[in-house]
């Protein structure tokens, strides 16, 4: 895969305060396109987002899958032959570190992986970056993956490049915070060659739509378990 064609999918719900800074970091060599995905903002995150020279598409649902979704049909409306060959997501509040985007691209590009994911638990993580539930439910996720499909992950972590045709075989439905967690869940049923890249990871701006409220965390943590089990 000789300069392959990336682009970039970036879910932002409020993300006003920290979406320059992630635009400004991603590797312009690298990304031909990056679209990010305003879902219901109340704030300038698309106005923003534009003057960085990021594709702007609303979906006005709420829901990170649903971002995410709006983002591949953004995509999926070009001519076939202006598909991408790789999509990275990351998310718009400045917790990943754009600049590592090489570090994920580099094993599907060389190696011949479909998915890559950057885990936060291989690399290093800022004091307080993850609360402890967060911790723990990437633990206790992970190891059922392991249990029920035999694939060793260490993170459901939204840094993630991924093949675009691979992408679309998976037929990804979740709309809200059993994403992340479907794809690994589908990708391992696929026996999908996979990979994980270690990824620093430091407090978002802001405050956590998830982790940052009790009822967040609940529903997160219920989302992708149910989502492990129900794709058994």
């Amino acid at each position: 895969m000789n300069k392959p064609v990336i682009d970039v999918i970036i879910p932002a719900f409020n993300e006003e305060r920290s979406i320059g800074l992630v635009l400004a970091d991603i590797p312009s060599a690298l990304v031909r396109e990056v679209i990010v995905c305003n879902n219901a903002s109340t704030d300038r995150t698309a106005a923003v987002a534009r003057e960085h020279g990021a594709t702007v598409v609303d979906q006005p649902r709420k829901g990170y899958g649903s971002a995410c979704l709006k983002g591949i049909d953004y995509l999926l409306h070009k001519p076939v032959n202006e598909h991408p060959q790789i999509i990275v997501f990351l998310d718009g509040d400045y917790s990943d570190h754009p600049d590592e985007m090489p570090a994920l691209i580099r094993p599907i590009v060389e190696e011949g992986y479909d998915l890559c994911i950057g885990s936060r638990a291989l690399g290093a993580m800022d004091k307080g970056a993850m609360m402890p539930q967060q911790i723990f439910g990437n633990w206790l996720a992970t190891n059922l993956i392991k249990l029920f499909y035999g694939y060793q992950f260490t993170d459901l972590g939204p840094f993630r490049a991924i093949r675009f045709d691979k992408l679309l075989e998976l037929d990804m439905q979740d709309k809200d915070f059993g994403w992340t967690v479907e794809m690994q869940v589908k990708a391992a049923k696929k026996k999908y060659k996979c990979i994980e890249a270690p990824a620093r990871y430091r407090k978002r701006v802001g405050v956590s739509k998830v982790s940052g409220t009790i009822r967040g965390t609940i529903l997160a943590g219920y989302k992708i378990l149910w989502t492990i089990f129900k794709l058994l």
